[in-house]
């Protein structure tokens, strides 16, 4: 490196094995983003720290929960789940959509025309250029997916859940 007006300049083998190794800290986990409770400030009666989530919960179901990813349509088997029972969240357990509210949309996610009642919390979701609301689970915040306005009688809404942020637990 070189000296430039006080500050160190940097050469661009220097910058490529930089990137380079905080790329593979950033691959091995060595890296990560501090948790948080939402975008929006609320908090969630149920707070764990990153390392502590990542450790209760797949990768896959990680990056649904806490860093609001998407599951691939038509990928998950709660799609064809026909049983009468709750679903839970997968982060913390509480039973969030009841059986009976369930409904194929179409669309290769779980659909829902309602939550149980206080299960979830929703915020607007800007991003990919259009407002959305996003639902999550009211007592650990984890991701579920979006809510639309396309849905059946008696709500008109589509709760368009990912199925890894869920568990179903069948009433017998």
């Amino acid at each position: 490196m070189t000296q430039t007006g006080g500050f160190p300049m940097m050469s661009r083998r220097n910058f490529l094995t930089s990137g380079a190794a905080l790329a593979a800290l950033a691959a091995a986990g060595e890296i990560t983003q501090p948790a948080r409770a939402s975008k929006s400030g609320e908090t969630f009666e149920i707070t764990r720290t990153d390392a502590e989530w990542r450790g209760l919960l797949s990768e896959e179901r990680y990056r649904i929960l806490r860093q609001e990813d998407t599951e691939r349509p038509f990928s998950s088997a709660l799609n064809s789940e026909k049983r009468n029972g709750l679903f839970h969240c997968a982060g913390c357990g509480l039973p969030v959509y009841s059986s009976e509210a369930k409904y194929d949309s179409g669309t290769g996610w779980p659909s829902f025309w309602q939550s149980l009642p206080g299960a979830i919390g929703k915020r607007d979701d800007n991003s990919l250029f259009m407002t959305r609301t996003e639902c999550h689970c009211r007592r650990c915040g984890g991701h579920f997916g979006h809510i639309f306005d396309d849905g059946p009688p008696p709500t008109g809404k589509r709760h368009c859940i990912n199925g890894l942020a869920l568990t179903f637990a069948p009433v017998l």
